[in-house]
């Protein structure tokens, strides 16, 4: 098969929403040597200015093309990231949070492999976590593993022998492997954002539990974190 116009050599498909885990994730992908097609989802999420941090990421990384996909998810609303809903800040706790988005990685991960199938790249890389995360189904191992089988089951490449490879380097880090690896790949996590509920001032509130377990993972890993906090 010939390679179409956009395909890079040894391309991939990075899901970038401009937090600190799919920085890495795409970083990681970098670091093997693909060439980068960055894929950020505006999806009325709350918190604008990870559309930033994601466009200063893929500018920092070098990315073949970074696409900005509008996909208005307030019509559907549901989740603190997309309605009139207060974002807890209590802390972490083992039941499902209201800042999950219904089926959030699913519709993401299906646009990604759409994107995929257009630059023929066969791998796809998402930052997904499943250690120190806060309990969204679709972070998990199982899901990932269905949706690599959909992927392969419902594609054009898929059914002509040219599976899609879902990659997820960061499944089974915690923040603090996460901040280490940062570190180790010169990354400014100042680019990057994680807060569900920044201040007026722009500062992360750092006690929703994004900024929760962004903190922990800087403190446990002994390092500094690029991001402003409010006091």
């Amino acid at each position: 098969m010939e390679n179409s116009p956009l395909q890079a050599e040894k391309s991939a498909v990075v899901l970038l929403s401009g937090g600190l885990d799919s920085m890495v994730s795409a970083a990681l992908a970098q670091e093997q040597g693909f060439d980068l097609f960055a894929l950020t989802i505006d999806y009325g999420q709350r918190h604008r200015v990870e559309l930033e941090s994601a466009r200063a990421i893929a500018a920092q990384l070098g990315c073949t093309r970074h696409v900005t996909l509008p996909l208005d998810l307030r019509a559907f609303g549901g989740s603190a990231l997309t309605d009139d809903i207060l974002v807890p800040k209590d802390g972490v706790t083992d039941d499902i949070p209201v800042t999950y988005v219904p089926a959030r990685n699913l519709v993401f991960l299906s646009l990604t492999l759409a994107w995929a199938e257009v630059t023929r790249s066969r791998d796809l890389f998402i930052g997904v976590n499943a250690l120190d995360y806060s309990g969204y189904p679709d972070c998990r191992p199982e899901f990932i593993a269905s949706f690599a089988e959909t992927a392969r089951l419902g594609t054009k490449a898929g059914v002509e022998g040219a599976p899609f490879n879902i990659h997820t380097p960061l499944q089974h880090m915690t923040k603090a492997d996460i901040a280490t690896e940062a570190a180790r790949l010169n990354l400014d996590t100042g680019l990057s954002w994680s807060c569900y509920d920044p201040t007026d001032e722009g500062f992360a509130c750092g006690v929703c539990d994004s900024c929760r377990l962004r903190r922990k993972g800087f403190e446990e890993a002994g390092l500094e974190d690029g991001i402003q906090y409010a006091k």
